[in-house]
């Protein structure tokens, strides 16, 4: 069975991630979000600077736009974190997850609150509290009191965003603006059915397309789904298979492609929460431990990052205040003269993306 290295996986997940190269011609904002299978959309901004890094010409607009015409939407779906994703994917992925969801709805400092409670009714009064349209976070768990006297109100909604497919309503989301924590339910504000199939079949397929070649592991911590080796064992005689450098197996679609391990990369700036740092068991395709303790915060972040070679070397923030923004570079180890004028330029290629008009910017070195 063929063995790929480190530098092998590297490679197939830039190109697949549309990282190197970056998406073609014409590859819209949707396209990205359908291919990845979700944008990582804990904080606003990230899914912005993750689809510049993929999209050639890629403006905030392309994206707020979007939002509000309801052709993608913020939803809880892997590992129990807010994703973007289109419109189309949303209630079918949101089908694939639910078990997850449902497993482990107790286990959250909210979930922890309710001992005791039927999950079955708190789904059903949510239901009825959205049914004449969305709600503000507080006034839902308001309206959930109403069906639990005593209950903690915030705990409640909480559980009611996990057991249903429940969106985020803009201006949440929307580049330079903020706005509360309003729910929809995605039945009523996409105007279609919530799906009901969890086999998952279909995205672990997608995975491979985008992410492989990856383990059962590798899927599961994507997904946050167990159990799903036999899903994979129906799935073989359409896979190819190889190992990694460890004997694990790895499992991937015939027809992906597979680049030149010593392709050369050059330097480029990975956005905050990237699906390429989030989507693998072993991260080490991408990101070494001391790396990934320093990009991986104690309070839940995932920084932007410098890629040299392919490979985390250090990580960036942007500030943005009112007439002016900066982008901070911090390389984890001295760079050469050329790595650093790339990176410099990658810096203001940035900056011009993330700025107000006419605002003054910087490009400092940590």
């Amino acid at each position: 069975m063929t063995v790929l290295g480190q530098r092998a996986l590297n490679r197939a997940l830039l190109h697949r991630q549309w990282l190197a190269p970056r998406a073609s011609a014409g590859v819209s904002a949707v396209d990205v979000a359908e291919h990845v299978a979700g944008l990582q959309a804990q904080a606003g901004d990230p899914p912005y600077y993750q689809l510049f890094t993929r999209i050639p010409g890629f403006r905030p607009a392309d994206l707020s736009g979007l939002l509000t015409e309801r052709t993608v939407v913020r939803v809880v779906l892997m590992r129990g974190t807010i994703h973007l994703v289109s419109a189309r994917d949303a209630l079918r992925l949101r089908a694939v997850m639910q078990p997850y969801l449902d497993k482990t709805l107790f286990h959250s400092q909210y979930g922890r609150k309710l001992p005791g409670i039927d999950p079955a009714e708190v789904a059903a009064a949510a239901r009825k509290a959205l049914v004449d349209g969305p709600l503000h976070n507080d006034d839902l768990g308001a309206r959930l009191t109403e069906s639990f006297p005593g209950r903690d109100g915030n705990s409640l909604a909480y559980l009611a965003r996990s057991l249903l497919p429940l969106v985020q309503v803009p201006p949440r989301g929307l580049w330079g603006e903020s706005g509360g924590l309003v729910y929809a339910h995605a039945d009523q504000w996409l105007g279609a059915e919530s799906a009901t199939d969890p086999a998952p079949d279909d995205v672990i397929l997608r995975y491979l397309a985008a992410y492989g070649p990856a383990t059962v592991q590798d899927f599961q911590k994507w997904s946050c789904l167990t159990g799903t080796k036999a899903a994979f064992t129906r799935l073989r005689p359409r896979l190819v298979t190889y190992r990694n450098e460890h004997g694990k197996e790895l499992y991937d679609l015939p027809d992906a492609p597979l680049p030149d391990p010593d392709a050369p990369v050059e330097p480029m700036l990975l956005a905050p929460f990237d699906n390429a740092l989030l989507s693998h068991g072993d991260r080490t395709r991408i990101i070494d431990k001391p790396a990934e303790k320093r990009v991986f915060t104690h309070n839940g972040m995932v920084l932007g990052t410098i890629l040299l070679d392919g490979f985390v070397a250090g990580q960036w923030r942007v500030t943005r205040a009112k007439g002016r923004a900066e982008a901070e570079l911090t390389p984890f180890a001295p760079l050469g003269k050329r790595d650093r004028a790339v990176l410099e330029q990658r810096a203001e290629e940035l900056l011009d993306f993330a700025a107000d008009e006419g605002a003054a910017r910087e490009v400092r070195w940590a």
